[in-house]
């Protein structure tokens, strides 16, 4: 087992032996770099991407190697920042939520930006008091994901579908009215006329905005959607039993469908067993287009065709406001709203309409 001693290494740089844990300007100088070099690189700041990747790897090393670690206190009071953002998600199962942190986290790691993130579960009373606790924590900012969001604050803050009109508050939204357009014009083309759509959860931001797009585009195709065919899922739970309970709701109503517009992937998957376990077939007497385009989307048997949000772009597009904000480039005040724009994944899971349906 290595021993102390080993800590105790003599070198030209260190000829008293390299210290347990290095400082910055011992650490430039065992790599024969500039303390300014070191630091861009170590705190992983925007600077750093001038710097060699061999230079890079080589400035890890080294750190690693002396047991150095940034003085993020003494930075902190340097900048008079903290670098610390708050994030606050509805929960952290697998879907839409993880899929956007993961986007928001890729995007902070870069910047050289920590990070808390905390899941409210649709609860008013954590909605109310996360925002204070995270502000207590000395965060710069809050990234609100699919959260509603009624009070400003003074740091900014950017909702990822939130559709927040406060002051101070940047939204980053799908264009549903295209998401709209693009299920329903590929149902149309494949004969479907008899569609069913499942709505979102009430708590849901995304709800009754992505529902007011289906109808404005139905009704401009001159395509009828029988209140009878439309179902919402309840619950909190982000697994697909809502959307298993909501599709057992729509066949035992008794009217014909030959296409499901799912709210969401993990919705669309819950439908799939429901409609088989009534002995139809997926699609060859079912369509079904869901929405998100999770990772597991692809995989699912038959794979889910979809409505592609760029989840991950609008966790880093969040990212980008949020720290032009806190850096003054961008303004800090006034609503203001970031549109992204869906796409149709095609896969298996949808098919000609089956006129015995």
């Amino acid at each position: 087992m290595p021993d102390a001693k080993d800590k105790t290494e003599v070198t030209p740089e260190f000829p008293d032996g390299i210290p347990l844990q290095a400082n910055l300007s011992e650490l430039a100088r065992y790599l024969k770099l500039s303390p300014s070099t070191v630091s861009r690189v170590m705190n992983r700041t925007p600077g750093a991407r001038s710097i060699p990747a061999e230079t890079q790897d080589r400035i890890f090393s080294a750190a690693e190697k002396l047991n150095y670690r940034p003085n993020m206190v003494a930075k902190s009071l340097r900048k008079q920042s903290t670098y610390t953002l708050g994030v606050i998600v509805p929960e952290l199962g697998e879907g839409y939520s993880a899929t956007v942190l993961n986007g928001i986290e890729n995007a902070l790691v870069r910047n050289g930006y920590f990070f808390f993130v905390v899941s409210h579960m649709h609860r008013d009373q954590l909605l109310e008091e996360y925002p204070r606790l995270l502000l207590a924590r000395a965060v710069e900012g809050i990234i609100a994901v699919d959260t509603p969001w009624n009070e400003p604050m003074r740091i900014p803050v950017v909702l990822i579908s939130g559709h927040s009109s406060v002051a101070g508050v940047t939204n980053i939204v799908l264009n549903h009215e295209r998401a709209a357009a693009l299920a329903l014009e590929h149902f149309v083309k494949l004969g479907h006329r008899r569609i069913a759509v499942i709505k979102g959860q009430d708590f849901s931001s995304d709800t009754e905005t992505r529902w007011s797009a289906i109808q404005r585009v139905a009704q401009r195709m001159k395509l009828e959607i029988d209140p009878d065919l439309v179902v919402q899922l309840k619950g909190e739970s982000a697994t697909s039993l809502p959307g298993y309970v909501a599709a057992k709701d729509l066949l035992q109503r008794g009217k014909p469908f030959t296409a499901v517009f799912a709210f969401n992937d993990v919705s669309a998957i819950g439908s799939i067993r429901a409609i088989r376990e009534a002995g139809l077939r997926v699609p060859e007497d079912v369509s079904i287009i869901g929405f998100d385009d999770i990772p597991s989307a692809a995989f699912q048997n038959p794979a889910l065709t979809t409505i592609r949000q760029p989840l991950q772009t609008m966790g880093t597009l969040a990212v980008e406001h949020i720290l032009g904000s806190i850096r003054g480039k961008e303004p800090a005040n006034g609503s203001n709203s970031v549109t992204v724009e869906p796409e149709l994944v095609v896969r298996n899971s949808t098919t000609t309409a089956n006129p015995a349906r």
